[in-house]
């Protein structure tokens, strides 16, 4: 996706210039500010960050592409220096709340304000230290390593792929330990971070931090948070179903002296170093006779796709459904492959550096089926960019922060065995009872997430809230981690102990809840694509394909961007304006079938 509001090495003078021009410029102190003062303050504050934008994509497509320690400095002084001005920004924007605006403007000023993750405190000194402590807590991170001797560590990496392949209980306890070591540290750090964000959240209007989070959903804050409680108690049954035939697995596998069947799962042997997907264990948990007939990659290499045609072939998938060609440019500037010569952020994403038509993916692709699909995703984005490229800068982003991960989610879903016939990949269609693998494969990436999905950005909500106080910090994670996941720490944990740092997203501050969306939405959407492209199989074996109807109705939510509320973005494609999970549950019917077949004898829940 792209950068959204990141500042630039070249700008920063330039920039913390235009946007103190623009606050000066629109607030005159002896002056009662009008809605003339907020459209020239929102006029001058949009060609800053349109500035500011485009400079610091490049800096971080730069960075991303030639990864150097001058590329790394600039790219952390962008992100050390670009806080103070969107906090300028969003504090002067608060100067018109008391103003009577039109519904174009208040949203464009309350995007504005919003764009914040941590609201920085007004006072200089305190901004200073809450960057300090981000920038401690990033590094505590992304230097972590578990050290079993001076001379033996292993970083996050090695951890992460020995957990994804060891079936060996206590060297799997031992690097789950390990890692949360790392995070120890952060626990004091964290708690001093939440009293100075609440402070800015205050400043400019809001109960906490995390009331902030949930003001942007178009909805009142506690509305959203109840919203998302229901759509969870409308997938919870399949999840349940899933963890009992999980747990009774591992059961098997480790002894229900390890792995007892009346309780939650020991978190360290789902193959994941969170447990938040499971698709890892695939193998322990893998139906009998679930080999579909088919193996992608194989089927790629036969048919002489490399790296490029593979991209090809994805961006043939959108033309199909009516989408204009992607740029010429997009083809000479992308990064496809990993060079030979430098080193490279082989993360994949998606980019569009001049909030236009400047296009580009960034990937070391791997000839494999699982890259095939990942193309397709990343490409969704490119496509949502581009279609609300004409739009105001405040609105060229997806219509909640879930819509963009679900959309090219929603693609990927399309990359079926039919699909895989229909562009010559494969011969035949294996028949439906083939199925059943492929559906428990996926189920354990998409299902299992969701819990964890939720209660990441429940627990930051109740810290943000003092519902949670610091001397309760990890108690009320596993709390958490019961009650949604039904997964347990596999030892005794204590308040000495900060498990929740452990997990990229709450050191480095970045919102849980779009994942949540993302898994949601991207099963409505493709249900009511197959609909809309007269789809007559089931859901699971549906591709959207060659459908000029579908792309036409895709096409007109893209093109809204984040101009309307996300609900009449959801309505422009499902026909309802409420999310509904019953899409999901639609999608994974058949394995729902098996489930419970499997599980008739087995004691469920925790």
């Amino acid at each position: 996706m792209k950068p959204q509001f990141k500042l630039s090495f070249g700008a920063l003078i330039v920039a913390s210039t235009l946007a103190l021009t623009a606050c000066n410029n629109t607030a005159p102190k002896n002056k009662q500010v009008t809605e003339q003062d907020a459209e020239l303050f929102l006029a001058q504050s949009e060609k800053t960050l349109v500035d500011l934008s485009e400079r610091s994509g490049r800096a971080e497509w730069i960075y991303a592409n030639f990864v150097t320690e001058d590329t790394a400095s600039l790219a952390a002084d962008v992100n050390r220096e670009q806080t103070d001005i969107i906090v300028k920004l969003a504090s002067d924007a608060a100067q018109f709340d008391n103003v009577k605006l039109s519904d174009d403007n208040r949203r464009k000023m309350n995007k504005l304000k919003l764009n914040l993750t941590l609201p920085a405190p007004q006072d200089p000194e305190k901004s200073r230290k809450l960057a300090a402590l981000k920038a401690e807590l990033d590094g505590l991170y992304a230097k972590g390593a578990y050290c079993k001797t001076p001379d033996e560590c292993l970083s996050l990496g090695d951890m992460t792929s020995k957990m994804a392949s060891s079936r060996n209980y206590e060297e799997l306890l031992d690097l789950w330990q390990g890692w949360r070591q790392v995070s120890q540290p952060m626990r004091p750090l964290y708690a001093q971070q939440i009293t100075l964000t609440n402070e800015g959240a205050n400043q400019l209007g809001y109960a906490d931090t995390g009331a902030m989070w949930r003001s942007k959903y178009d909805m009142p804050a506690d509305d959203f948070a109840t919203e998302l409680d229901r759509i969870w108690g409308q997938v919870k049954p399949l999840y349940n179903a899933l963890h009992c035939h999980v747990r009774a697995k591992l059961g098997e596998k480790y002894g229900e002296d390890k792995v007892p069947q009346n309780q939650p799962i020991p978190a360290h042997l789902l193959g994941n170093m969170w447990a938040q997907t499971w698709g890892n264990i695939y193998d322990v948990v893998a139906p009998e006779n679930a080999d579909p007939g088919y193996d992608v990659t194989k089927l790629l290499a036969k048919h002489n796709y490399d790296e490029l045609k593979m991209v090809q072939g994805a961006e043939t998938f959108f033309t199909s459904m009516g989408f204009e060609k992607l740029p010429d440019t997009f083809w000479t500037r992308s990064l496809f492959t990993k060079p030979k010569d430098r080193d490279v952020q082989c993360h994949a994403s998606a980019w569009n550096l001049d909030n236009k038509d400047d296009l580009r993916i960034k990937m070391c692709i791997q000839r494999t089926g699982e890259e095939f699909s990942v193309i397709h995703h990343e490409l969704g984005h490119n496509f949502y960019q581009r279609a609300y490229n004409t739009l105001p800068y405040y609105y060229q982003e997806s219509a909640n922060d879930g819509f963009h991960e679900a959309i090219g989610d929603t693609i990927a879903l399309s990359v079926t065995p039919g699909y895989l016939k229909e562009i010559g990949l494969l011969e035949q269609v294996p028949d439906e009872s083939k199925d059943i693998g492929l559906l428990m494969k996926m189920a354990l990436d998409k299902v299992a997430f969701i819990p964890f999905s939720l209660l990441v950005d429940q627990w930051r909500w109740q810290v943000f809230s003092g519902e949670i106080s610091p001397e309760q910090y990890n108690q009320a994670w596993w709390d958490l981690r019961k009650k949604y996941q039904g997964v347990q720490a596999p030892i005794a944990r204590n308040e000495t102990h900060f498990d929740p740092g452990a997990k990229y997203h709450v050191p480095g501050n970045v919102p849980y809840t779009r994942y949540f969306l993302a898994h949601i939405l991207q099963f409505e959407f493709h249900r009511s694509l197959c609909e809309i492209a007269g789809n007559k199989e089931s859901i699971h074996r549906c591709s959207v394909y060659n459908s000029k109807e579908a792309g036409k109705r895709l096409n007109t939510m893209l093109e809204m961007g984040s101009s309307r509320p996300w609900q009449e973005a959801l309505e422009s494609v499902t026909g309802s304006k409420q999310m509904d999970a019953t899409a999901m549950l639609d999608y994974f019917a058949p394995l729902q079938t098996y489930l419970d077949e499997q599980n008739k004898d087995r004691q469920c829940g925790w």
